[in-house]
């Protein structure tokens, strides 16, 4: 069942979003060489708990981190630990908070100084993909519209949709009714309504969609090796056309 929310409890929604839109701002800087993603992690709690506002994903299932820091080959879910930010590479930073009982979800791709041109474009692609998903997004359109315009803009560009994860509804809980999975077929799925609130998280390799999950049972890779980028929004569906919750 998707849950629709009354126009004070998106309000309250955008405030739990507006923290991790700060909180991006305030981390970039240091997404630097010789950076440790613990530390990065660390920094993140600071700044959500000194907005009164809780670490969502901390303990969420036994996940040990405030952040999900997936780097390069990284798809999502990468635990925060000793491993240095080197030159080149690509960082997906996924958090979320929780404040006055509504959570927020959303995700970026950050570059590691100077990257190559095909991870530049990659993070391009995924980033488009996000925006033209949340276009889609409207009073009258069916759920399927969402994913089929993520899909298109990625394809277009070469590169591939992870399959194995999905956006989701987000409101009183992190993960809510409906999964939305970022490919399909247009005009399927529920019909949207002003009130529904929603996760959309493109994550999207450079070779192929397919993935694996290392021993830790949390960090998902790309099967062939190659970089995947994640961004995320959590938006909800008005009469005035979508909100965007995660932004300052």
């Amino acid at each position: 069942m998707i849950i629709i929310k009354t126009k004070d409890e998106i309000g309250k929604m955008r405030e739990t979003n507006r923290i991790i839109a700060q909180l991006f701002d305030h981390i970039q800087p240091l997404i630097r060489p010789g950076m440790t993603t613990a530390e990065l992690d660390q920094e993140a709690e600071l700044f959500i708990r000194a907005h009164n506002a809780v670490p969502a994903f901390k303990g969420y299932k036994g996940f040990p981190g405030t952040l999900c820091t997936s780097i390069n080959e990284q798809v999502v879910h990468g635990i925060p630990g000793s491993r240095k930010l080197f030159e080149g590479d690509i960082i997906s930073i996924d958090v979320g908070a929780l404040l006055d009982g509504f959570y927020s979800d959303a995700a970026r791709t950050f570059a590691v100084g100077k990257i190559g041109k095909k991870e530049q474009a990659l993070m391009d692609a995924t980033s488009k993909a996000l925006e033209e998903g949340i276009k889609q997004a409207i009073p009258g359109n069916h759920l399927s519209d969402i994913s089929v315009a993520i899909q298109k803009v990625v394809e277009s560009a070469g590169f591939s949709v992870v399959r194995d994860f999905v956006g989701h509804g987000i409101g009183r809980s992190l993960h809510e009714d409906p999964q939305i999975p970022n490919f399909g077929k247009k005009g399927m799925g529920p019909i949207l309504e002003p009130g529904m609130t929603f996760a959309l998280e493109p994550m999207v390799n450079m070779g192929t969609w397919r993935i694996k999950i290392l021993d830790d049972g949390w960090t998902a890779i790309t099967a062939d090796g190659l970089p995947s980028a994640h961004f995320e929004n959590s938006i909800a569906v008005t009469n005035n056309g979508p909100i965007i919750l995660t932004s300052k």
